[in-house]
């Protein structure tokens, strides 16, 4: 019975599914796969470390502070003075 699988596969193989590579046969779909979820994890990582920051809002708020202080000193709301120290201490934070 042990002679069919050889005779079954073309002389390759064992019977186990492992093709005529002893294993190679295997290793060429999990290499890739490894490969594959690598690169999906650090495309994970990537946009969660450079995206946090947008989702607590802290590069928003920032921006939207310092644009309303420049709308203020541009209506003549505010004086330079106060402008530059109100831009000062949010730049500081």
């Amino acid at each position: 019975m042990m002679g069919s699988w050889g005779h079954m596969f073309g002389g390759w193989g064992n019977g186990y599914g492992y093709g005529g590579y002893g294993g190679m046969g295997m290793m060429g779909f999990v290499m890739p796969l490894i490969f594959g979820i690598g690169i999906i994890l650090l495309a994970i990582y990537a946009f969660r470390r450079n995206g946090s920051r947008l989702h607590t809002g802290e590069f928003s708020r920032h921006n939207a502070a310092l644009d309303i202080l420049r709308e203020r000193y541009a209506r003549g709301e505010i004086d330079t003075a106060e402008y530059q120290s109100r831009k000062q201490d949010l730049e500081s934070r």
